[in-house]
């Protein structure tokens, strides 16, 4: 028997792939099936079924596309409705690969449909357990997100989380291991460890969730703090249950190369968003007028979602040159399948053209020191409140970027401020924002928070809430 956890760090995702006497099974897999494709055929093993936990909110599993080239059944928990062939599979329901057992454990609560799958070993000894959103290590899955399809406040779902844990999970022998479906940075918990394993007897001692006295607390536990989901979530239910097109229909569509000519004339004529995925120290240098900048080097996909309103936006690209295919298939995981091709050569391309291009006014936290030195002025933050409220500069206004689209219109476009975030990756992408929207009366400070703490600018961890965006 074998079991590998295939994690995607951008993400925060873990797909599982197990075999057992040539057969396999694959536990929800990334938008691109190719690779899984590859390591069958490399194993020389037939793919048996695809166990899917529940319908995913922040990505587009790629269970259909598998399911259609291998032919696989793909196998959903009790309640699920996909709007495509799949078995629904009991309460308790054996499947059978090579010589292990997987065992359906409907653990609803994060939505209706979650399930775990508990995994039986050739000696018959319960071996691991794949949680899904259920259980996470340090947390367990929000109870928020399946209220309007429940037809269910939070706290109901938290209360039928509550017994799908205490009653099914934790009854389990603590030597079981638990495989997660996310780790820490994925926007499915608020509490998740670094650790993307464990034994389920350390988080039965470690998981602040599975050590509340009663339903009452745990609820009141797993619902205090929870953010906003990021807009994109209902849409990538809708596609994890309804189907969506081929993963290859849509790199093929991506990768259409574009000249600087064809490129902006694309632009004008398509309404499309201009994404400009370099580093944000290149972006500052030099850019393509009206494009926003979200990297490739840090949380690129959940930015994404957060910031692109509307999934079906059709979408031009500006990569590194042989990023493209990266770009298009990272685009694809959280369904923004609308890619209309690429600026070909990259920004050099468009910049040689002798095209108009675009600058971020961008200073050293140095020459920030020296320039704030014994003046009124007005600084921006970027960050989490929380990264906020730990240390901040004096003064500083907490305007989270995640609310951008809420605080920007209060901007007055006449009044100079600063904006920084922790390290210039957040803050990049707000000022692109504000320079596509037309104000331009700002000076971004390079390297962020971890800069300043290097001067000698005042800093402070009180709180004054008129500062801080509600």
């Amino acid at each position: 028997m074998q079991i590998e956890q295939i994690y995607t760090g951008c993400l925060a995702q873990g797909a599982y792939y197990i075999v057992s006497e040539g057969e396999a099974a694959i536990l929800d897999p990334l938008r691109e099936t190719q690779p899984y494709i590859d390591r069958l055929e490399k194993d020389n093993v037939k793919l048996k079924y695809i166990f899917e936990t529940h319908f995913h909110a922040d990505f587009v599993s790629g269970h259909v596309d598998l399911s259609k080239k291998t032919n696989a059944p793909i196998v959903y928990g009790p309640t699920a409705k996909p709007e495509f062939n799949a078995i629904i599979a009991e309460d308790n329901q054996v499947f059978e690969v090579g010589k292990i057992k997987i065992k359906v454990m409907h653990t609803p609560g994060h939505t209706m449909e979650s399930s775990s799958f508990l995994l039986i070993d050739e000696n018959g000894k319960k071996k691991a357990l794949f949680s899904g959103d259920t259980l996470f290590l340090g947390d367990v899955g929000r109870p928020d997100l399946a209220q309007k399809s429940a037809n269910m406040t939070q706290e109901e779902l938290a209360g039928l989380l509550y017994e799908s844990l205490y009653q099914k999970i934790l009854p389990l022998d603590d030597e079981i291991i638990v495989y997660p479906a996310h780790g820490a940075g994925s926007a499915c918990g608020k509490n998740m460890q670094k650790e993307t394993v464990d034994t389920l007897g350390n988080q039965k001692k470690t998981n602040y969730a599975l050590i509340q006295k009663d339903k009452e607390s745990f609820i009141k536990a797993v619902t205090d703090g929870l953010l906003p989901p990021p807009a994109y979530f209902g849409m990538n239910v809708a596609m994890n249950k309804k189907g969506y097109d081929s993963f290859d229909e849509v790199l093929s569509k991506g990768l259409h190369s574009l000249s600087p000519e064809e490129f902006e004339e694309m632009a004008e004529h398509s309404g499309a968003f201009i994404l400009d995925v370099r580093n944000n120290e290149d972006f500052a240098k030099g850019f393509v007028p009206q494009s926003v900048n979200i990297g490739l080097n840090g949380d690129f996909a959940p930015w994404v979602g957060a910031l692109i309103v509307d999934i079906k936006q059709p979408i031009l690209l500006i990569t590194d040159e042989n990023y493209e295919e990266e770009t298009v298939t990272r685009l694809s995981r959280v369904g923004f399948d609308n890619v209309l091709g690429f600026l070909k050569g990259s920004f050099e391309a468009w910049k040689n053209s002798g095209k108009e291009i675009d600058k971020v006014h961008r200073i050293s936290a140095t020459d920030f020191e020296k320039e704030i030195k014994n003046k009124e002025v007005k600084i921006i933050d970027v960050r989490k409140e929380s990264e906020y409220e730990a240390e901040h500069v004096n003064e500083a206004y907490s305007k989270p970027l995640a609310y951008i689209n809420e605080w920007v219109n209060h901007i007055e476009p006449t009044e100079h401020f600063y904006l920084h975030c922790a390290g210039g990756y957040r803050s990049m992408m707000a000022a692109s924002i504000l320079l596509a929207r037309g104000y331009r009366n700002f000076t971004e400070i390079e390297g962020g928070f971890k800069a300043i703490t290097q001067t000698d600018v005042p800093k402070s961890d009180f709180v004054c809430q008129s500062k801080v965006l509600k």
